[in-house]
């Protein structure tokens, strides 16, 4: 069964737009308070799958965390970040993408301010705001 505080509303309608989408600062993700600044828009919302706009700022910290749920794919638009997925290090640039497998350990910092899509599925909310 699901958990009910993991489950997101439905997106209303085809279509946002970012500028009109509430910005969310994440307090804690996966119950792990990030060190830094991170901000979240739902882009959009749907049954099967989940888009976010990420904003990190440069320093942020995302502890070591996995999510048991869900997998997540992530697209870098601009920025330069650490990732370490798996025990593997990589240095992302706009254009990097990467995936977060179901249970596999991971964890990221902003070497630059950041500005990313990621996409999970199920649509699964791993934060909590401030």
């Amino acid at each position: 069964m699901t958990d009910p505080t993991r489950t997101l509303a439905l997106t209303e309608g085809f279509f946002t737009v970012k500028d009109e989408l509430p910005i969310e600062r994440l307090a804690a993700v996966e119950g792990i308070k990030p060190k830094g600044v991170v901000e979240v828009r739902r882009a959009m919302v749907g049954k099967d799958i989940l888009m976010l706009h990420v904003f990190r700022e440069k320093g942020l910290i995302d502890p070591v965390h996995k999510h048991m749920d869900h997998e997540t794919v992530a697209y870098l638009i601009r920025g330069k970040l650490r990732l370490v997925i798996g025990g593997k290090e990589f240095i992302a640039g706009p254009g990097t993408s990467w995936i977060h497998p179901v249970g596999v350990e991971h964890f990221s910092e902003a070497l630059e301010d950041c500005e990313q899509l990621e996409i999970k599925s199920p649509p699964t909310k791993t934060w909590v705001s401030e």
